[in-house]
């Protein structure tokens, strides 16, 4: 790990100014990217600047038919909260299912969004339900947010502050973990709303999309035979040690199936 100043913020306008002024400095939330990050030697900010424990990013609540979670809310804290587990049930769901007590107690929200690892859960949330992140400058939509891997529409210096999630009629999430990490070898979550069906796929691809042909399919047939005849293009589709791009694009089609039937239950 190299050397590193840390700097607690007092408020989200210092934690913003700061950085501004400071392009070498990270945010530091949960960590749970950026400190194994540094453990590798793999960043070297000139400072850290702690915003995890301010006021303005906490906070879970419904206002206006949306779920409104601070951006430093923490997993653990979406799994067990009453409002979301009674507002959106698959969110909490889905906060459960990431790796393991000690990330689901340190990472957060914001943090997850922010860093849009290609295999992490929330974006599949926030992109099928169409959410907006409400930053330090401006809203952004879900559609114009992700663009690519590890690549956000955020600028230099810009905070995630709260996420608002439109409330559906119904959604459900099913995913297939590395059996190590936690994260999503293929995880897709549906969302049914007044306008029909969406659907969004993290973890197989470099990033999370929308899977616009089951999407249709959905709407028109609401039964995982709907899917029967579908499939994810495998050349679009990562490949490692733990898959192949064949099998992910498999598991795409396997996981929506299950999510559908999740969702006819719930």
């Amino acid at each position: 790990m190299f050397e590193f100043n840390y700097l607690q913020a007092k408020s989200l306008s210092e934690a913003a100014a700061f950085v501004a002024a400071n392009p070498d400095a990270k945010l530091l939330a949960g960590g749970m990217t950026l400190i194994p990050t540094l453990k590798q030697r793999l960043a070297q900010p000139s400072h850290l600047v702690d915003i995890g424990a301010l006021p303005e990013l906490r906070g879970i609540e419904v206002k206006a038919g949306k779920l409104v979670l601070g951006a430093a809310t923490r997993h653990h804290e979406v799994a067990v909260s009453a409002v979301v587990r009674q507002a959106l049930p698959a969110l909490a769901y889905l906060a459960e299912q990431i790796g393991d007590p000690q990330v689901r107690n340190r990472g957060t929200v914001g943090g997850s969004v922010a860093n849009n690892d290609p295999a992490a859960d929330y974006p599949a949330a926030v992109l099928a339900l169409g959410a907006t992140m409400v930053t330090t400058r401006r809203e952004i939509d879900a559609g114009d947010y992700f663009q690519g891997m590890f690549a956000t529409a955020l600028e230099e210096g810009e905070i995630i502050v709260r996420l608002l999630f439109p409330l559906p009629q119904r959604a459900a999430y099913a995913k297939f973990p590395h059996p190590a990490s936690g994260y999503a070898m293929a995880g897709v979550f549906i969302a049914e709303t007044k306008t029909g069906i969406r659907l969004a796929v993290t973890g197989a691809g470099p990033g999370v999309f929308r899977w616009s042909e089951a999407e249709s399919a959905l709407t028109t047939d609401l039964s995982p035979a709907a899917l029967e005849k579908l499939s994810v293009d495998s050349a679009d589709m990562n490949e490692d040690i733990h898959a192949t791009r064949e099998y992910r694009a498999n598991l795409v089609k396997v996981m929506a199936k299950r999510a559908v039937l999740k969702l006819l239950e719930s």
